[in-house]
């Protein structure tokens, strides 16, 4: 038993920049579900980790769904009456509503104005806006510019394609002792939204970069897929193969400055939802544990009832609920280094868990052993009790075969890494023995 290497203290903030800085060297691609964005997303992943990129055919049934058309864009626009371009692809890839079809036309603004999106409400942002299964075209801007437009001809273009091509995504396993498999999976579907993407991609490559170097109990596979379709397309090709997931996380939203919030797996309380909420309640962030849903990110997906795999979402802000998500304010000033890695650091202590979650027998089960002959005892009475020696009691009297750390660390209300720890002392000591 080993304890997962965490960053240390000085290094910390310097993890937080480095993560930042991967997600600001992500951030000007347009992503889409399909295309060259995601491929070159992808290649960017791979030059950190081990990624092996894959290519599913337009056309290709999964499930109840088709691989899409793939679709890519060179440029788009609106030009005013004078010449001028008022909504420009090139400053803001969010100023296209993602699928569009190809259209160059000179049309007047009444004719413009169905497929122009804006959010009154947030008048100063540009939404984010997708058609991927009806061909349409379209235009995202400010409420506030689009109250300027006045009457005249405007000429649009975008300057796309779609056309028959491939569904790529990227997939990096690392090898542990055992064949079973925790799954860790993120969306790379986004263009420029830095919360509700980059952040899941920056610590997930992070994450397996760390693993890599680690001695792993469970053998590990990283998602890096579109949003929904993607999800579905690697369950249907790996659909005797998700028998060997024991655990799953999905990443997502884990960048700006708010507190964790983690949505719990189809079943529960399922391990991961246990080693999560044990990881949060020891946080010093503030947290809260959300029930399961059939509605969000693709953990619906790998928790859908042929299924039904132990994966829950963690987050910060939860999607929806802040006025940053899906729009322009979602930037990279609306992700924190601090927040990056945090996120990092709370992913290494789960994976701790779970890597860490053993049962043991007490070899000395009839009345509780003397810790002070073995030196893992105080030297002098009368004080209130350590945590530390606390932990060594809690773990000898619930090694019994039946409780594993993880059971200890709920039922005692201390931390599963004190535990963890004392398993390994009491081990040494040859108190404990652990379960194969």
């Amino acid at each position: 038993m080993s304890a997962l290497k965490q960053p240390d203290s000085k290094n910390v903030s310097k993890i937080g920049e480095e993560l930042h800085r991967f997600a600001a060297d992500l951030y000007p691609i347009c992503r889409s579900i399909t295309g060259d964005g995601i491929r070159q997303t992808l290649t960017m992943i791979q030059e950190r980790i081990p990624l092996c990129i894959h290519k599913v055919p337009t056309g290709i049934s999964v499930f109840d769904w088709q691989v899409p058309k793939e679709w890519n864009i060179r440029d788009a626009y609106i030009k005013g009456p004078s010449g001028e371009r008022i909504v420009d692809f090139q400053k803001c890839n969010l100023h296209v509503m993602s699928y569009s079809t190809p259209i160059h036309a000179t049309l007047p603004l009444n004719e413009i104005s169905p497929h122009l999106f804006t959010i009154p409400e947030h008048p100063e942002l540009i939404p984010y806006r997708t058609s991927y299964y009806k061909e349409d075209w379209g235009f995202c801007l400010s409420h506030n510019q689009m109250l300027t437009l006045g009457d005249g001809d405007y000429e649009v273009c975008i300057d796309s394609t779609l056309e028959n091509g491939h569904l790529t995504y990227g997939e990096c396993y690392l090898a542990g002792r055992s064949s079973e498999e925790v799954l860790i999976s993120c969306h790379a579907c986004h263009p420029s939204l830095a919360n509700d993407n980059l952040s899941g991609l920056a610590v997930a490559t992070f994450l397996a970069r760390q693993l890599s170097r680690s001695d792993l109990r469970y053998s590990y596979r990283f998602l890096f897929l579109p949003g929904t379709i993607g999800a579905i397309t690697w369950l249907a090709q790996n659909r005797e193969d998700v028998r060997r997931i024991r655990h799953g996380l999905v990443l997502t939203c884990v960048g700006d400055a708010g507190g964790f919030h983690y949505k719990k797996s189809r079943q529960g309380n399922a391990e991961i939802d246990r080693a999560v909420a044990c990881v949060l309640r020891d946080s010093a962030e503030p947290s809260e544990i959300l029930e399961f849903s059939p509605y969000g990110y693709d953990e619906r997906q790998y928790c859908s009832p042929g299924f039904n795999l132990p994966v829950g979402c963690l987050m910060r802000s939860v999607w929806g609920t802040f006025p940053e998500y899906h729009t322009s304010a979602d930037n990279l000033d609306f992700i924190q280094p601090e927040s990056l890695a945090g996120s990092l650091h709370a992913c290494l202590a789960i994976v701790d868990v779970l890597e860490n979650n053993g049962r043991y027998i007490n070899q000395n089960p009839y009345c509780e052993p003397q810790l002070g002959k073995r030196n893992l005892y105080r030297s002098t009475g009368g004080n209130s009790i350590s945590t530390e020696i606390n932990a060594k009691l809690w773990t000898l009297n619930l090694s019994d075969g039946e409780h594993s750390l993880l059971d200890i660390a709920e039922r005692s209300g201390i931390a599963f890494s004190a535990i963890r720890d004392s398993a390994q002392v009491l081990s040494e000591a040859g108190l404990l023995s652990p379960l194969p």
